[in-house]
Formats: structure tokens, sequence, C-alpha cells
């Protein structure tokens, strides 16, 4: 039991870490508005910006969590 405890406060600290905005619920409004607008296929400048030029020369490496992470970049620093 206490492995697991372990376990999920390493999880949760290390994505505050690397995410600091995580809590704050405005932020997971900007993550779904992008989400929702995506699926339009109309991107939001600020999540257009977090892009890194290395994704774009890489365009056959389009993996579920890239995506999700460039997204959490956009609206959880």
């Amino acid at each position: 039991m206490r492995f697991f405890l372990f376990i999920f406060i390493g999880i949760f600290l290390g994505l505050y870490i690397s995410w600091p905005g995580l809590l704050i619920p405005k932020n997971w409004k900007c993550f779904n508005q992008i989400i929702a607008k995506s699926a339009e296929d109309k991107i939001s400048l600020k999540a257009a910006l977090e892009i890194s030029p290395n994704y774009f020369l890489k365009a056959k490496n389009k993996k579920t969590t890239s995506k999700i992470r460039i997204v959490a970049d956009a609206c959880f620093r």
C-alpha cells in the first residue's frame, strides 16, 4: 500500500513541477478550448507558438503523447 502512495505522490509532484498551473481551473478551460478547436481544425495562436520547429521537421512523429504535451505546455505553464 505504501508503494502505491509513493508512486501516486511521485507522479503528482512530477506533473506539478512540469506544469505548475495544473490545479488552476482557468487553465483547464484553456486546455478544453484548444482540444475543441483542434477538432474543428482551428488551432489557437497560443498553441501554435508553443510548437517547436523540430515537431514540424519530424512530421511523421505525431504521437498522441506529443500532442498532449504541446497543448499542456500552452495552457499549464
